[in-house]
């Protein structure tokens, strides 16, 4: 009984408009369509803000607040819509993986931010479990909405360790959302999982799949953490549309990809990582003899980066980005007493790339003590990486190592880390004679270049890629092909070697979730301070860069006189040797500067060819006469390239290099003259 009427009427009030929300279907006129909507994300990796704490500043591709602003238009165009995501949710920033999943006592901030970003349903990724399954039960136990995994139950009694699916009612329509996670797990994760029976996503389906429709489900939705196309087997989406095509849509993950296709009636879609993207998979039914039909169904992926991100999530989440900006920038780890890369003699080409620095020797040595290792490789992940002196925070550890990569160590042969140097080195042009720099292959970025530690060795540039890598040598002996070795790389590394065929066997040891930045900066903080330590275990030979004219070409480059190449699409850098005997014959040095070198200029002058004379026309008046024109000729500006030059006056890149006689298209000069021909 109701002890006052406000109750009462109140009660009433919410009584009606719950039977409204749940009519059924036969309360609908026959032939009546409704539109309904699943906005679908995957992979999101703890992004929650727009903003990237590696490179300290908002971005414009990324986060759940822009994410949500998707959203709420979406939601506002339909309100019959569904928001469901399908896994590696809460792992994959700073702000997950170093501040929240390690402490229990703290509510999570990316299952926080999707309470209030409504979501509907969340299937759990593999990276759910790289942190153990007491975070799994924490998150499950805080998550206003199911999350599911029907593939995964606990071998000691088969219960489920989340549920299997979700039926939500929308506008009278039963949708049957069914989760299913990476059967894979036990591949990653190992003795994390142990108590847990991973099956496979075809079988999980086939089962539950028959119980909603058991229980009057109108349309069956599917959210897995698994890619379109198998990965090891056995684990593809494309198995289960096959085999069920009954299934109105699949929103996949795991891979990273956009993917928008119709396989017969299932609608197929996914996304690219940290909320870069959105899936929307919009149906439309009609009411048939008390049944809803499907008659019309589209997929769309939709970029995040010309949406605002939501001031309003921003606020409901700024506890958690102020802590991790404090985190990050605050927190002081150790001291460092000197730079740790060296000046570069040539600006714009690093000296962690000509040979060996205590930069790369530093994160070798982490490699190699948290692993037990005895060889390790990594990479300078930006020209302008350096450990500078003074305080250290965990920005300073973005700047030598900014992706969250984690730690990982194989057992190799002999002849595969051989490979795998040769590989690395291809990284070098082959110097020519005349050369004043070491340059750099215009198509491999600077991180995919490794550096090793723990055996001695050389790279011949004289040499042609596969032939460079001379006098290895672990403890003072040769390396043969037969001996075996434990390599310490990251994850990423490993992964690109395998896909490459240069390494076969698998990791037998991974970090994750912990990342190997971590692991540099515990190292700091376990040494501090710390001072730059080299042991110069490798060298670049034959490449003699020392030739007469070098000091001077450096000081022009220093001057902005001369520029060092740059790729076509400016994303790599050096690419070209900067030769002094072609500039010599181009006639790029000036007379004095010769003479005081005591260089004899050969200068082969470019000729200027002369149009050929017209052919005299037969007509019984007389032709007009046409001027002839001139080639152009178009003086060199500072940040000018080749192709820069010839889309100015619509001439290919290779016409204007072949007409000027440039031996080499990348190397152009500030006042250097390029003819443009008349024709």
């Amino acid at each position: 009984m109701f002890k006052n009427k406000g109750l009462m009427s109140l009660a009433i009030a919410f009584m009606l408009v719950f039977s409204i929300i749940i009519a059924p279907a036969s309360a609908f006129a026959e032939g009546e369509n409704v539109k309904l909507t699943i906005i679908g994300t995957t992979d999101l990796h703890a992004n929650i803000y727009n903003y990237s704490y590696e490179d300290e500043k908002e971005v414009d591709n990324l986060g759940m607040a822009k994410v949500y602003s998707v959203i709420q238009e979406i939601r506002a165009e339909n309100p019959n819509t569904l928001l469901v995501d399908n896994g590696d949710t809460i792992q994959g920033t700073i702000l997950s993986d170093d501040l929240y999943n390690n402490n229990p006592e703290l509510n999570h901030p990316v299952i926080d931010v999707m309470n209030f970003m409504g979501y509907d349903s969340m299937t759990l990724g593999n990276h759910e479990f790289n942190f153990g399954l007491d975070l799994v039960d924490k998150i499950v136990e805080e998550a206003e909405f199911p999350i599911l995994a029907a593939n995964a139950t606990y071998k000691e009694d088969g219960s489920y360790l989340a549920e299997a699916y979700v039926i939500k009612e929308v506008a009278g329509i039963k949708v049957g959302i069914l989760g299913l996670t990476n059967p894979n797990i036990p591949r990653w994760d190992g003795t994390k999982v142990q108590s847990i029976e991973f099956t496979t996503p075809l079988d999980a389906a086939e089962k539950h799949i028959g119980e909603m429709k058991e229980k009057g489900v109108d349309l069956i939705f599917l959210s897995t953490h698994i890619g379109f196309e198998s990965e090891y087997g056995g684990d593809g989406a494309d198995e289960i549309v096959a085999k069920l095509p009954e299934i109105a849509g699949v929103l996949t993950g795991h891979a990273h990809v956009t993917e928008e296709q119709k396989v017969g009636n299932t609608l197929i879609g996914a996304a690219k990582n940290a909320g870069a993207q959105v899936v929307r998979f919009d149906f439309e039914l009609a009411n048939e003899n008390d049944e809803w039909k499907i008659v019309d169904s589209a997929v769309k992926v939709i970029d995040v980066t010309e949406y605002p991100a939501s001031e309003e999530l921003k606020e409901y989440a700024k506890e958690y980005h102020d802590k991790t900006m404090e985190f990050v920038f605050d927190t002081i780890i150790g001291t460092v007493t000197e730079d740790f890369a060296p000046e570069s003699e040539i600006p714009g080409i690093p000296e962690a790339q000509l040979k060996d620095t205590a930069l790369i020797d530093l994160i070798n040595d982490v490699q190699l003590k948290y692993t037990g290792a005895d060889v390790s490789a990594a990479a300078l992940f930006s020209q302008y990486s350096n450990l500078r002196a003074g305080d250290v925070n965990y920005a300073n550890i973005f700047e030598i190592y900014k992706y969250p990569n984690t730690l990982v160590a194989v057992e190799v042969t002999g002849a595969e880390l051989k490979d795998y140097m040769e590989w690395s080195a291809a990284y070098y042009n082959t110097f020519t004679p005349g050369d004043i720099n070491i340059s750099f292959n215009p198509d491999i970025r600077v991180y995919n270049y490794d550096m090793f530690q723990g055996v001695d060795y050389k790279i011949d540039l004289s040499k042609p890629t596969g032939e460079r890598i001379v006098d290895l040598m672990f403890k003072g002996e040769p390396v043969k092909a037969e001996d075996t070795f434990k390599l310490a790389i990251n994850n990423y590394r490993h992964s690109g070697l395998q896909g490459m065929g240069i390494i076969k066997n698998d990791t037998y040891f991974d970090s994750d979730p912990k990342s190997l930045r971590s692991f540099i900066a515990d190292y700091i903080a376990e040494n501090s301070p710390i001072s730059p330590i080299t042991d110069n275990n490798w060298e670049i030979i034959n490449a003699d860069v020392n030739h007469p004219l070098r000091k001077y070409i450096i000081e022009e480059i220093k001057a902005g006189n001369i520029t060092v190449p740059v790729s076509e699409d400016g994303r790599n850098f050096n690419v070209n040797g900067i030769n002094a005997v072609e500039m010599i014959g181009q006639g790029l040095i000036p007379d004095e500067v010769l003479r005081e070198y005591g260089i004899e200029a050969t200068i082969e002058p470019t000729p200027i060819p002369k149009p050929e004379p017209a052919p005299i026309p037969v007509e019984t008046e007389p032709a007009p006469v046409e001027a002839v024109k001139e080639d152009i000729k178009y003086v060199v500006q500072p940040g000018d390239w080749l192709s820069k030059i010839g889309i100015k006056y619509n001439v290919d890149w290779k016409a204007l290099a072949d007409y000027n006689k440039i031996s080499n298209p990348d190397l152009i000069y500030p006042n250097q003259i390029i003819l443009i021909p008349a024709s």
